[in-house]
């Protein structure tokens, strides 16, 4: 279960994540951020609720953070020790702007 709570402000986006990320959830995650980075030139990912992620979660923000790059920036905030283990195992710190 994956609970997606987004503000939008001048451009800029904040989503906060509560919940698993994973297969069952990626594809919701993935719709989401579809139709809402358009004209954004700041993406921020609050990670606090996050309790887990899966290769489908990084493979979302993976293609997020690929489009953000050419038309602004993304930050993940937040991060856990458990989330942040899995980013350094993956190769995702070297990636992902993290804070």
């Amino acid at each position: 279960m994956l609970n997606i709570n987004k503000k939008e402000e001048n451009g800029a986006l904040a989503i906060a994540l509560e919940g698993r990320l994973d297969t069952t959830s990626a594809p919701q995650l993935e719709a989401e951020l579809k139709g809402a980075l358009d004209g954004v030139s700041s993406l921020t990912l609050d990670l606090e609720g996050l309790e887990y992620i899966s290769s489908a979660g990084l493979r979302v923000l993976l293609s997020a953070q690929k489009l953000m790059n050419k038309q602004g920036e993304m930050t993940i905030t937040h991060v856990n020790d458990v989330i942040m283990e899995i980013f350094e195992v993956t190769g995702f710190t070297d990636i992902l702007t993290i804070k």
